[in-house]
């Protein structure tokens, strides 16, 4: 498995995490698991390979962190995402993007660039080209304006 099959399926549980009771921890235990990757893998052929070390910590990393920061990476949404408010955004995009700012904000290692592309990459996959721009704006311009000195 690769760091973006990886980013895809955090997006995925952090997707879960906005519509369960569940706090991450929870989530991850009971998702992270060979059964659950057989099960999903049915229906999803991105689970037909189980994460290996790298790839289960990277993932647990994203979707601990959504969960902890969950209100600010909301709140950056809402400010960039001019004339909407954050309830009628999209809820795919919403994980796309939680996932990415996390990363942005908290994860140095990954360049802003590449973690653009790889939003851009999955919403491509899940949602129609405009709410693809719309993602690909409001993270171009969270990056440009909370981070300009990485530009």
């Amino acid at each position: 498995m690769n760091r973006s099959t990886a980013r895809e399926i955090a997006v995925h549980l952090a997707f879960e995490l906005a519509f369960s009771s569940d706090r991450a921890e929870a989530l991850l235990e009971r998702e992270l698991t060979l059964d659950a990757f057989a099960a999903r893998a049915k229906d999803e052929p991105l689970y037909t390979e189980f994460p290996g070390e790298g790839e289960l910590g990277y993932i647990t990393t994203l979707v601990r962190g959504v969960g902890g920061h969950g209100a600010e990476l909301d709140g950056y949404i809402e400010k960039y995402a001019k004339g909407w408010r954050f309830s009628r955004i999209d809820r795919v995009a919403s994980a796309i993007m939680r996932v990415t700012m996390y990363e942005i904000l908290y994860m140095p290692d990954i360049p802003n660039k590449v973690a653009i592309n790889e939003a851009v990459e999955i919403a491509k996959k899940y949602v129609d080209e405009d709410v693809v721009k719309f993602i690909n704006g409001i993270l171009g311009s969270f990056v440009r304006t909370e981070l300009p000195e990485q530009e």
